[in-house]
C-alpha cells in the first residue's frame, strides 16, 4: 500500500512491548512519530531507539507519542530492550510493535522489495492529531536517523498549523515564518506581526502569540 502526505494513517491492532494497542485509539488526539527499524539486535537500531528514548521530554513537550516497529516478536523485543537501555543510558518506555507476520509493515509499505522480505526499512511517519500523514522519510539501512531534525519538522508543522503559514529553509522555533502568497499584504499585516515584503511573492512575518490556526496550509 502506497501512502502519501495528507492520507489518513491506516488503523491497525497489534501486540507491542507495552501491551496490545489499537493504533488510532492509542494515538488519541496527539501527534505521533511512527518509525520502523530493520531488526532487533542490530547496531544502528540500538542507537536509534535509545536516542528516541533520550528525547522523551522533547516529545512530551510537543504532545508527540513515539512508537517503533520491527518484524520481530515481543519476546525478542523484551530481550533486546535492556541492551538499548544500557548502551544509551536510558529507559525505553514507548511501545515497540511486534510485527512478525509483517501485517503492519506491509500496510505502511515498510518492506523494500530490493531488501528481501525479512526486514523493514528505516521509515518515519509523522502523523497529526486528526490522523493525517504530515511527513514521510525513508533512510537506508546503513544510516541512522537524525531525530533532532524530526523534532524540528514537527515544530515547523505545528507552527504552520497554528499560524496558517509556512516555514523557510533551516527554520527553527523563534525564527520568522513565511506568509502564504495568496494572502494579501493588508490581510497579512492584520494576521501577523512584523510583516516584511521582500518580493511580491516572498513575505516574512511573526506568528501572533494568540494565533490558533485551523490546520495545514500549502506554500510552494
Amino acid at each position: 500500500m502506497s501512502l502519501h502526505l495528507g492520507d489518513t494513517a491506516p488503523d491497525f491492532t497489534s501486540e507491542t512491548s507495552t501491551g496490545p494497542i489499537a493504533f488510532h485509539d492509542w494515538a488519541g488526539d496527539e501527534w505521533v512519530v511512527f518509525f520502523s527499524h530493520p531488526a532487533d539486535f542490530t547496531p544502528v537500531c540500538t542507537t536509534e531507539l535509545g536516542r528516541v528514548s533520550q528525547l522523551q521530554a522533547e516529545w512530551d513537550k510537543r504532545g508527540v507519542k513515539p512508537i517503533a516497529l520491527s518484524v520481530d516478536t515481543n519476546e525478542e523485543h523484551a530481550q533486546w530492550i535492556p541492551d538499548i537501555n544500557e548502551y544509551n543510558n536510558t529507559t525505553v518506555e514507548y511501545p515497540i510493535i511486534a510485527d512478525p507476520d509483517k501485517k503492519v509493515a506491509e500496510l505502511y509499505d515498510m518492506i523494500h522489495p530490493g531488501e528481501g522480505d525479512t526486514s523493514s526499512v528505516r521509515s518515519v511517519f509523522v502523523i497529526d492529531p486528526v490522523k493525517k500523514i504530515r511527513l514521510t522519510m525513508t533512510y537506508p539501512k546503513s544510516t541512522g536517523r537524525n531525530f533532532d531534525e524530526i523534532l524540528r519538522v514537527i515544530d515547523a508543522l505545528q507552527e504552520a498549523d497554528r499560524g496558517e503559514c509556512a516555514t523557510g529553509v533551516d527554520w527553527q522555533p523563534g525564527d520568522k515564518v513565511i506568509v502564504p502568497p495568496e494572502v494579501p499584504t493588508a490581510e497579512a499585516k492584520e494576521k501577523f506581526d512584523d510583516v516584511e515584503e521582500h518580493y511580491s511573492y516572498l513575505r516574512t512575518a511573526r506568528v501572533k502569540a494568540d494565533a490558533a490556526g485551523t490546520g495545514a496550509v500549502g506554500c510552494g
